[in-house]
């Protein structure tokens, strides 16, 4: 079994000093204005949704599933497993491409921005929940649960230790190795 040492390696004091200066490296590297970054370099390579729908679909993606321990990548590998699919259904590249547009009008029209250019996450959110009950909001929010959770490197990321089928499961493997539960 392997045991997991989950105590943090960083202080109270490193992390502010450490975060202190990366604030301060960002706001000089970008001239003190931070903005969403242009479209992305791997959204040129989908073959089935647009590179803006697929922009859209990354920030949604990020919002419906937030881990502020996870980057970009492992979204975007996940936006692009959606595409592969996409690319063998064309009633599903369909759905995703007019449901990314779908959702930049509802932005438009509640927040006078695209989806992506929100500022915030409660904006953002907002536009969502009016998405909600739509079958593109359906599909993606079901799609994404597996292209998301389904990359062993985020498994790492999140603390899940893999399946144990092969070593005899977990009841003897740290089944009971819950620590954020307090006992009383």
């Amino acid at each position: 079994m392997r045991v997991l040492d989950k105590r943090s390696r960083l202080s109270r004091r490193g992390f502010l000093k450490s975060s202190a200066a990366s604030t301060a490296a960002v706001g000089a590297l970008s001239g003190g204005m931070v903005s969403l970054p242009a479209l992305p370099a791997w959204a040129g390579s989908l073959k089935a949704i647009d590179p803006a729908a697929a922009k859209t679909l990354l920030v949604m993606v990020r919002d419906l599933y937030p881990h502020d321990r996870l980057g970009n990548g492992h979204y975007e590998r996940a936006v692009a497993a959606m595409d592969e699919a996409a690319a063998r259904e064309p009633a599903l590249a369909k759905q995703l491409n007019e449901g990314a547009a779908a959702l930049d009008a509802a932005a438009q029209t509640q927040r006078k921005n695209h989806y992506a250019a929100l500022k915030t996450e409660e904006e953002r959110v907002a536009v969502l929940k009016a998405m909600e009950a739509t079958p593109f909001f359906q599909k993606v929010r079901g799609d994404m649960v597996v292209a998301l959770y389904n990359q062993p490197e985020v498994w790492a990321k999140l603390g899940y230790e893999g399946p144990s089928a092969e070593l005899g499961g977990y009841l003897h493997r740290g089944f009971d190795d819950i620590d954020w539960i307090k006992e009383a």
